[in-house]
């Protein structure tokens, strides 16, 4: 079974950044990719942005390129999401994910709230 728990979610203003991170524990893998998915109101879940194992390669979606990074750090088994310049609509629950024969999504996830 694979663990993931996020933290730093939060309200912010439009403009703003916020920091999310995602522990992961329990059987990693030791080499999975990781990845954050978000799903707003109504909508379907959506990726967001992910990592390889080492941290060489990133992938984002076009709609946030530019304003998140995400970045890893494996001695802590944990992935992070820096998110800038934040928008209204970038208000969703964040999920990070762990790469598993398909996406292992986190349970709770986090909400980030933008306000305008």
């Amino acid at each position: 079974q694979v663990q993931l728990v996020e933290s730093g979610g939060g309200l912010v203003q439009t403009g703003g950044s916020l920091g999310l991170s995602c522990a992961a524990s329990g059987r990693t893998d030791g080499s999975a990719a990781m990845g954050w998915f978000r799903q707003a109101p109504g909508k379907e879940r959506e990726f967001v942005a992910a990592i390889s194992w080492s941290g060489d390669s990133t992938s984002y979606a076009d709609f946030v390129k530019g304003r998140f990074t995400i970045y890893r750090d494996n001695a802590k088994n944990t992935v992070y999401l820096r998110l800038n310049s934040l928008k209204p609509e970038d208000t969703a629950v964040y999920y990070c994910a762990l790469r598993q024969a398909g996406w292992k999504y986190s349970d709770q996830g986090t909400q980030v709230t933008v306000s305008s």
